[in-house]
């Protein structure tokens, strides 16, 4: 929609009176402006200054009416109109609409990113633990907290979630992992998606739009999220030499997640012990020795295809690999595939079942492992840990 004019006249609704009367005199006469305005608005738009970023600077230099339109990268236009002469053919007007709510949503959430960036403080480095199993790596698995999720226990048939159960289960859970685990040189994490539970101001997901049971607002819950990862992660630096983080791509909180990748990579930019995957994919990788470990939420993908699919995308690392296993969650209850390529897990969670869940009968154990690797023979040992051991 273009900029409001004389007495809040947008352009296209002149354009829209000139079409209707035949004449800029029976516009001005519909609209209640004099012929003058409507000849100076026209004139002011023609010469592209009510359209200032989308034009060439060459424009503006000619004052040339028929240069095309330059599109910005990050400018969402919706659509193209042209007022013609129908007896000659001859264009009298051209312009072009943007779709002004997502473009200023889009502008919001760049900004937002871009400060998040710039303003968070270094995280000061952990103190590193005296000695370490040089040839282990441990890797914790987190697959769907969903943090801010509603579970009632008499609806749902299980116990109840909310987002104070959530960050208090995410907390024994780590405590109790890290103390189970050898020493382990490295330790990686494995967060496999939907840390939150919905991913905006509105409770639903964002591409099907199916309404969600939450308990608190976006805010705090992002106060929560960001939180329990930190205290996570701040106790595996305690444990382990080197922290490496995942943090996958998932259906609950794909934006969310990209602002915590993010986020967290400046966090502990100058801690030389952390890294942390920033990839825009939504499949990632890791490489320990002889091993190579795959991650993917497992909202793309089934499970069947993801050993083919690691493959493909990382050849280079699977190919230099003996050992290779896949992490995969999305679906909240076990299971293992192993073929010719790779052992793909699928993992349950230790969020309790919600209303929607319960109702299909989407109904699972509870627990979130650890697992050992040996850089030179692959898996050698797990902890399993389930949420009533941390009662």
């Amino acid at each position: 929609m273009s900029k409001p004019g004389p007495k809040g006249i947008t352009i296209d609704q002149i354009v829209a009176a000139i079409d209707q009367t035949g004449s800029q005199d029976g516009a001005a006469a519909l609209l209640g402006l004099n012929t003058r305005t409507i000849s100076s608005r026209l004139k002011y738009y023609r010469e592209g200054r009510s359209r200032e970023n989308m034009y060439s600077d060459e424009y503006y230099a000619n004052k040339n009416k028929d240069a095309p339109p330059r599109q910005r990268d990050d400018e969402l236009f919706k659509g193209r109109s042209v007022l013609w002469n129908p007896e000659t053919g001859e264009t009298k007007l051209e312009w072009y609409k943007t779709d002004r709510d997502k473009q200023e949503q889009y502008e919001q959430l760049k900004v937002a990113v871009d400060a998040l960036k710039d303003d968070i403080p270094t995280a000061k480095p952990e103190p590193a633990p005296k000695s370490s199993n040089d040839d282990l790596c441990a890797c914790y698995v987190l697959s769907d907290a969903h943090i801010g999720m509603l579970a009632f226990e008499e609806e749902a048939g299980g116990d109840n979630w909310d987002t104070d159960i959530a960050e208090q289960t995410l907390t024994r859970w780590i405590n109790a992992a890290v103390e189970a685990v050898p020493d382990a040189h490295t330790g990686l994490l494995i967060q496999l998606g939907d840390w939150l539970h919905f991913d905006g101001m509105v409770p639903e997901t964002p591409a099907s739009k199916h309404s969600l049971d939450t308990d608190t607002r976006f805010q705090l819950l992002v106060r929560v999220a960001i939180r329990t990862l930190r205290r996570v992660i701040s106790l595996m630096l305690q444990k382990h030499q080197h922290v490496h983080v995942i943090m996958a791509d998932a259906n609950h909180d794909p934006a969310s997640g990209a602002w915590l990748r993010e986020m967290f990579a400046v966090l502990y930019a100058e801690d030389p012990r952390i890294t942390v995957d920033t990839s825009a994919d939504t499949y990632y990788a890791f490489q320990w020795g002889d091993v190579s470990i795959f991650a993917h939420h497992g909202h793309k993908a089934k499970i069947g295809s993801l050993s083919s699919i690691f493959a493909g995308k990382f050849r280079e690392l699977f190919g230099a690999t003996n050992y290779s296993y896949a992490h995969v969650g999305h679906l909240h209850h076990q299971q293992l595939k192993e073929d010719t390529m790779m052992i793909t897990e699928q993992h349950s969670t230790l969020a309790a079942p919600d209303a929607y869940a319960a109702k299909h009968g989407y109904l699972s154990k509870r627990s979130a492992s650890t697992i050992i690797y040996h850089k030179n023979f692959g898996e050698v040992g797990r902890t399993t840990i389930k949420p009533e051991m941390l009662k």
